[in-house]
């Protein structure tokens, strides 16, 4: 089972302006090939089909861990997509084409499916698809599959960094460049528990250094490079067996941390009537807040 915590792992800044464009960009982050809908599917489909959980108990409590974080990942880049898309439009009657300005944008999807929010496509409106998912009942193709995904994500996730300077966008790539790299590393890990062999040793790919972002350089003074969490309040606590040693980059005490992050509100979006979204009143909501309270005999 899954336990929801209604919180996102960073604060997210709203951005000053609407920036629909780069908003179609980041979507590549969250529905691309190497994007967070595919690393959270592999690894997710990865642990429903474990063979020898017990057995293998470290390798499968670290698929299962990390399936946990990439759900929270999916919702942290869908609520940035989210914020960047705030005002792109402005409220006026049917005829004044309150819309217009989405014909002139890269994803009009945003404007006539969506009521400008995200979804599961990529930067160029491709819906995501279960072809992305690899999960082949090998346990070490299957930690070198996600080890190559990671590396993938970490490349698309700079590329698009440097294409934008939005703040909202750049705070999230900031934070999930230094959570991807705990990720790669930690698959390099087990990869070199199963086989002797050092991927990072012998494929220099990728280069973990985050200095030159200054957007990740705070997450990773605040320890962030070097915790592993469980996601979870009892269970997948052999991952300590795994995420062990110090860390390649800096040299600091590696650390598997039992539970989530504190985290932050999940940003709640406002109205955008011109969308009819979402197609309830302040008088519908009065009516429906009388009737909640009769139902309920509060006074």
């Amino acid at each position: 089972m899954f336990k929801r915590v209604n919180r996102l792992p960073i604060q997210l800044p709203k951005p000053d302006h609407p920036d629909p464009n780069a908003a179609s960009a980041v979507q590549e982050l969250l529905g691309g090939r190497f994007g967070e809908m595919s690393t959270l599917n592999n690894y997710m489909f990865q642990s429903f089909a474990f063979r020898n959980k017990k057995k293998l108990k470290p390798f499968y409590d670290l698929v299962a861990s990390i399936t946990a974080e990439e759900v929270g990942h999916v919702e942290l880049v869908a609520n940035t997509i989210n914020l960047m898309l705030i005002d792109s439009t402005k409220p006026g009657d049917p005829d004044s084409t309150p819309l217009g300005n989405g014909t002139d944008k890269r994803n009009t999807y945003y404007f006539i499916d969506t009521a400008l929010t995200a979804k599961p496509w990529d930067s160029m409106g491709k819906a995501w698809t279960g072809d992305y998912v690899f999960s082949s009942g090998n346990l070490l193709l299957d930690l070198l599959h996600n080890f190559f995904l990671e590396t993938g994500a970490r490349t698309h996730k700079m590329r698009v960094y440097e294409m934008t300077d939005n703040p909202t966008a750049r705070e999230m790539i900031g934070y999930l460049l230094v959570r991807g790299g705990v990720h790669i590393l930690a698959y390099a890990k087990a990869i070199e528990i199963i086989t002797g062999i050092s991927l990072p040793r012998m494929l220099p790919i990728p280069n973990l250094d985050n200095s030159k972002f200054d957007y990740a350089r705070k997450y990773e003074e605040q320890g962030l490079h070097r915790r592993l969490y469980t996601f979870s309040d009892s269970d997948y606590q052999d991952i300590a067996l795994i995420w062990k040693g110090t860390h390649p980059e800096d040299g600091s005490q590696l650390e598997a941390v039992i539970g989530t992050p504190v985290g932050y509100p999940v940003p709640d979006l406002p109205a955008v009537d011109e969308t009819f979204a979402p197609g309830i009143s302040p008088e519908d909501f009065a009516k429906i807040y009388k009737q909640l309270k009769d139902a309920a005999n509060i006074q």
